[in-house]
């Protein structure tokens, strides 16, 4: 298993074990895979992808037949009432109206109207449609295959920026920790210095003033300690943030700053300004696509469809009782539906017409964030190159501040230097790995950035 240095595996505990576990050391590749796998970020942009796909399975089934049951059910309350004229004169009744309406009233009785209709009125039965001609639902298949690769693109994305985020904090977490432990070696030589000057005084060889000037110095360093303490919790709960990892969770760096100055005159020489992998170079073309798509689209609005429909129902109709004396009579039909667009307003061509501007506009678009990219590679480029040379410079630096400390020490043990000399010495090669360390930072933060905007950030963790 990768993770050689997490008991039973990082993933499979939970928080409260988190808590109450040991604290353990993590490199960065491990840090990454934790992060790739447990990131909210990360697990929303796989849901989208999964989303999209449903969408494109729902738009496949506008093109399948639909199959409906549907029931109605309707009482009369008040039948309708009919009422009829009728002439026999040219049959020997006579074409006297009064004499009309007389034989109609006593025919149909009373005021002559004549009820019809029954009571109850059953429907029940299947429709069913397909279509059959449907250029747009087709054009939206496509759409939807586009909108599916944008979103894998956009997982991509979302990744490669974590990775550089991961690696930024993870950064920070070694910038703060080398720091600190410089800050610490400060004071622990401002505390021997006291401390021998404490005896000097007690000894009567060295005066009070001394004593106090070595004890401001030491307690001069105590807030930078705390500082240091502060950024290396700040930088953890970040780290544990971008994990997705309870921050009761207890860890080590398993790495220096200085572990990597061993491979970076190598990736120097292997840089590259390539950046057609770029997140946001890609996902503006598959815009651009998505736009002629649907350019596309409105054109075929103009298109005429056809679609294929049918039923088959049962009706009943009755007096009385609803539930009694059913009397079902089939009815089917089988039908074509052909729908010619002719006039709308406008509307669809004044709507084909913006999106075709709108996907012009994308042309220019895409040529404003290549050349930004372009500079940005560049940029990040040079910067990784004069961060090798100041790590170089600053390496050199430690190394002389060191041996210039170093003979000090000497000089001040047997009386040859003032304390001044000394801690002038100190504060030197303080500020030189200090520096060294920072050189180190800019570095690897550099060249993170170099990778998110190539887009070519390893991601198989």
């Amino acid at each position: 298993m990768y993770y050689k240095n997490i008991a039973a595996g990082l993933m499979l505990l939970s928080a409260p074990m988190l808590a109450c576990a040991e604290s353990v050391q993590l490199s960065l590749e491990e840090c990454l895979r934790i992060a790739l796998s447990d990131n909210p970020t990360v697990k929303v942009a796989d849901m989208e992808v999964e989303r999209l796909d449903y969408s494109k399975k729902e738009v496949i089934g506008q093109l399948l037949p639909t199959i409906d049951f549907g029931a109605n059910y309707n009482r009369t309350l008040e039948k309708q009432t009919m009422y009829m004229s009728m002439d026999f004169g040219d049959m020997g009744g006579g074409s006297d109206s009064e004499g009309g309406e007389a034989t109609s009233r006593a025919r149909s009785g009373g005021d002559g109207g004549i009820k019809v209709g029954l009571d109850n009125s059953w429907s029940l039965g299947f429709q069913a449609s397909l279509p059959l001609i449907a250029p747009q639902i087709w054009k939206s298949v496509a759409v939807s295959d586009t909108q599916i690769l944008r979103s894998l693109e956009a997982a991509r994305q979302s990744r490669q920026a974590l990775v550089d985020q991961v690696k930024n904090a993870f950064y920070g977490l070694l910038l703060a920790q080398d720091s600190r432990i410089v800050i610490q070696e400060s004071y622990d030589m401002a505390r021997l210095t006291h401390e021998t000057y404490v005896k000097q005084a007690a000894a009567g060889a060295a005066s009070d003033y001394d004593v106090l000037r070595t004890s401001v110095a030491m307690k001069n360093i105590e807030p930078e300690i705390i500082q240091a303490d502060i950024a290396i919790k700040q930088a953890r709960l970040q780290l544990l943030v971008l994990m997705g990892v309870d921050s009761a969770f207890e860890f080590e760096a398993a790495t220096k700053l200085a572990d990597y100055e061993k491979t970076m005159y190598d990736e120097v020489f292997a840089l590259e300004a390539d950046y057609s992998n770029n997140a946001d170079l890609k996902l503006l073309d598959i815009d651009t696509k998505l736009l002629e798509q649907q350019v596309a689209m409105k054109k075929l609005a103009f298109v005429p469809t056809l679609a294929l429909s049918a039923n088959y129902n049962w009706t009943s109709m009755s007096n009385g009782s609803p539930v009694k004396n059913f009397r079902w009579s089939p009815y089917s039909m089988v039908g074509l539906t052909l729908s010619v667009p002719i006039f709308h307003g406008g509307s669809r061509w004044n709507s084909l017409k913006a999106a075709s501007i709108q996907a012009k506009e994308m042309s220019w678009q895409r040529a404003n964030l290549e050349r930004s990219i372009s500079m940005q590679v560049d940029i990040a480029i040079d910067n990784i190159k004069l961060n090798v040379k100041q790590i170089a410079s600053s390496a050199e630096s430690v190394s002389e501040a060191d041996r210039a400390h170093t003979i000090m020490e000497k000089s001040f043990e047997i009386g040859a230097a003032s304390y001044l000399d000394l801690r002038d010495s100190e504060l030197s090669l303080t500020r030189a790995r200090l520096a060294y360390y920072q050189a180190i930072y800019n570095y690897l933060v550099a060249g993170s950035k170099l990778e998110l905007l190539l887009g070519n950030a390893k991601l198989e963790y």
